[in-house]
């Protein structure tokens, strides 16, 4: 058992009489500066944060007048002094701490409220030069943190807004003392914040190259240690089954579907994440100039297809595969309008989520109140991680598309202009179903549309057979994309006989001759990506 750094009963109350706050996330630190004045707490303060409390009205003095001395060096010292962290450090019940801090004029120092500069984000700019990523590496926050989390018993420290509540709570309890539970969870979450925070800045340091003095970001290079670091977001009610628990982990970007804003409906469950991540990587392969809908259910798409407007887009996919699609979670590239909202109002689905949504769409959801809407601020995947037992994977998102120019035609017919832009959409959606995939597709009104899809089967064969039987949609005269090579003529017979008229793959296999040979026989276009798409998970 760890003991308490204080002379003090594990359930001893501190008193807070002075708190330091210095912290670039503002959100709430006014408010939660005026809670702590309440209680008599003198503040102290730094920079901008001494700036924004000054603007509330606050009483609260600059670092300077507590230390002696200005900040220094384009503020890069102004904590780092004896009166800072010896009024932090000090073991309030060890007599030769206190006759030490009071000969030399230190004040005690009881709340630490630091939160630090938001390194990653800094560093995932693009563009982002060498030296603005060098000079946002905090020094004086994690080491105030980490002066206030060593000295839990004495100190409470604290790391986020969100726990500003609570604190001021205890506080009216206690008339303005936090007790040693408090403390002590705070110290823990200060300790996993600059662990954290020093892992970001180990990952993004070890992606530069200083070639002939000269830094530069190389985004490719797998990390020489994989760090993987992120808080706990969200407690699920448990994981794919009752039996499993789970949770959501932030990367803190407040980006992708793990940054999600949630506008309506019952909490996120655990399949529900997996599916809303697989819809909306879809829906982001497409750009929004065209509105593109893809329902999912089991991390595979049962209907994916693009349109002039999103209800369009939403029509033509739910067309695909009307009992698929019931239960589902729907992905929109674009914002959601009341018209669509509308039309997807009448399916049950579990989840959409998009972009944004106009008022309209909102109203109009707002009846479905078990209907989960999550609007998203997009970022786009840089690595795809998977634990084995043992160890992790790690491998690059499959960013990789290809364009008509990039395509080999390799049968004595090629596409026509429509199979052609068929054959393009089919291959992209492709990309999302699990292997073995065969997706049939069209090009309908002058947009893509998915018209049966083959997912997971254990051979191509049988992924071709499914897609084709799983089909509404008139098959005649589509087009199939399947996600790697035909290792034999009998898959690309199978897509034949059930009616596409043109064929994508990537080619590769020693028997592409044979293939070649089957679709000239059968009058089928063929062209190949050199490009394979296997999604084994």
């Amino acid at each position: 058992m760890i003991a308490s750094t204080s002379s003090d009963s594990t359930d001893g109350l501190r008193r807070v009489r002075r708190a330091l706050l210095s912290v670039t996330d503002k959100t709430g630190v006014v408010e939660f500066a005026r809670g702590l004045s309440k209680f008599g707490v003198k503040l102290v303060s730094t920079g901008g944060t001494w700036s924004a409390l000054r603007a509330g009205g606050l009483e609260v003095q600059e670092i300077s007048g507590l230390t002696g001395f200005p900040e220094m060096l384009d503020g890069r010292v102004k904590t780092l002094h004896p009166k800072v962290h010896g009024g932090i450090l000090h073991i309030r019940g060890n007599a030769e701490h206190m006759a030490s801090v009071e000969e030399h004029g230190i004040e005690p120092i009881d709340m630490v409220v630091v939160n630090l500069y938001a390194f990653e984000k800094t560093a995932g700019k693009p563009g982002v030069s060498f030296a603005e990523v060098v000079e946002n590496i905090d020094i004086g926050g994690p080491s105030m943190v980490r002066s206030a989390a060593k000295n839990f018993g004495d100190v409470a420290v604290v790391t986020s807004p969100s726990d500003y509540d609570a604190i001021l709570a205890e506080m009216t309890e206690t008339d303005g003392s936090l007790g040693y539970d408090t403390r002590w969870m705070l110290a823990k979450k200060a300790f996993a914040v600059t662990a954290a925070y020093d892992s970001g800045i180990a990952t993004a340091l070890e992606a530069v190259e200083t070639p002939a003095g000269k830094a530069k970001f190389v985004d490719d290079a797998l990390p020489p240690v994989l760090r993987v670091v992120a808080p706990l977001q969200q407690a699920l009610r448990y994981g794919e089954n009752p039996h499993q628990t789970a949770g959501l982990y932030a990367d803190g970007s407040g980006k992708g579907v793990a940054g999600g804003k949630q506008l309506q409906g019952k909490e996120l469950s655990y399949n529900n994440l997996v599916d809303l991540d697989a819809c909306w990587e879809l829906v982001t392969e497409f750009d929004p100039s065209e509105a593109v809908v893809a329902i999912i259910k089991h991390t595979n798409p049962c209907g994916a297809a693009a349109g002039t407007t999103v209800l369009e887009a939403y029509t033509r996919a739910l067309e695909a595969d009307p009992i698929s699609a019931f239960g589902g979670v729907i992905g929109i590239n674009r914002e959601v309008d009341g018209a669509a909202a509308e039309e997807i109002a009448k399916l049950f689905v579990e989840a959409i989520v998009a972009p944004s949504f106009t008022p309209e769409a909102l109203e109009r959801f707002a009846a479905k109140k078990n209907l989960r809407l999550v609007q998203i601020d997009p970022v786009k995947t840089k690595r795809v991680i998977k634990q084995i037992s043992g160890g992790y994977l790690v491998q690059d998102a499959d960013r990789k598309s290809v364009t008509e120019a990039e395509l080999q035609v390799v049968t004595e017919r090629a596409p026509s202009p429509e199979e052609m832009k068929a054959l393009l959409f089919s291959w992209t959606i492709s990309k999302h179903v699990k292997s073995n995939a065969i997706v049939y597709g069209r090009y309908a009104e002058g947009f893509g549309q998915t018209v049966g899809i083959g997912a997971g089967q254990m051979s191509r064969v049988a992924a071709a057979e499914f897609g084709a039987q799983k089909a509404v949609l008139p098959l005649a005269g589509c087009v199939a994309a399947s996600d790697a090579f035909f290792p034999f003529a009998d898959g690309l017979e199978v897509v034949a006989k059930a009616g596409a008229t043109a064929v994508i793959q990537p080619g590769g296999s020693v028997r592409d001759a044979d293939v070649i040979a089957a679709a000239n026989k059968l009058g089928v276009a063929m062209v190949f990506t050199g490009v394979r798409h296997f999604r084994h998970g």
